[in-house]
C-alpha cells in the first residue's frame, strides 16, 4: 500500500518532456516546411486549443495536476521559444533538411547567360501595402560571394543583377541572397 502511494505521489517528468518534444517538433516542422500563415494559424488557433485541453485535463485529473500544469507551462515556453527563434533558425533548418532537393534543381537548370549565377527562389514574405521581400538561393561555383557573406555587406556583387540587402553562406558555393523589398 505504501509503495503504491509513494509511486503515485512521485512527480513524473514524462508528460512535460513529451509536451516539450511535441511542441518543438510541431513548430519546427511548420517553420521549415510551410508558409508563414500556417505558423500564425498554429500560434493563434492550434496552440491555444491544445493549451486549453491540457488545462482542462489538469482541472479534472487531481492526481496528475502538477504533471499536467508542468506540461502546459513547458508546452507554452517551448512553443514561444521556437517561434521567437524562427527567423535565424528557418534558413539553417531548411538547408539542413532540404539541401539535396535544391542542389538537384540547380543541376537541372541551364547555364545562365552573361556571367549571371544560377538561382532560384528560396523564401519570400510580405504583407499587402508593405511590399514583398524575396530571398534567392544562389549557386556560385567560384565562391565569389564568400567575401560579402563574411563581411555582411550589402551592395551589388558580381553575378547578381541588382543590389542586395544580405548574403548568407549556406555551404561552399551556395548562398541565400536577400534582395531589398519589392526587388525581383
Amino acid at each position: 500500500m505504501d509503495e503504491k502511494t509513494d509511486q503515485r505521489d512521485r512527480f513524473n517528468w514524462r508528460l512535460p518532456a513529451f509536451a516539450a518534444v511535441g511542441a518543438a517538433i510541431a513548430v519546427a516542422s511548420l517553420i521549415i516546411i510551410v508558409d508563414p500563415i500556417f505558423v500564425m494559424m498554429y500560434l493563434f488557433i492550434a496552440a491555444p486549443i491544445i493549451a486549453f485541453f491540457i488545462l482542462i485535463a489538469a482541472i479534472v485529473k487531481k492526481g496528475r495536476r502538477l504533471e499536467l500544469l508542468s506540461a502546459l507551462v513547458v508546452f507554452c515556453v517551448v512553443t514561444w521559444g521556437v517561434l521567437r527563434a524562427r527567423v535565424p533558425l528557418r534558413p539553417i533548418a531548411r538547408w539542413f533538411f532540404l539541401s539535396g532537393v535544391y542542389k538537384s534543381q540547380f543541376f537541372d537548370q541551364p547555364d545562365p547567360l552573361h556571367g549571371m549565377l544560377k538561382h532560384m527562389e528560396w523564401d519570400a514574405w510580405g504583407f499587402p501595402g508593405a511590399g514583398n521581400t524575396t530571398v534567392y538561393l544562389v549557386f556560385d561555383p567560384l565562391d565569389s560571394l564568400s567575401t560579402p557573406a563574411k563581411t555582411h555587406s550589402s551592395g551589388k556583387p558580381s553575378g547578381l543583377p541588382c543590389e542586395v540587402a544580405e548574403i548568407r553562406k549556406m555551404e561552399s558555393q551556395y548562398y541565400a541572397v536577400m534582395f531589398y523589398t519589392d526587388t525581383d
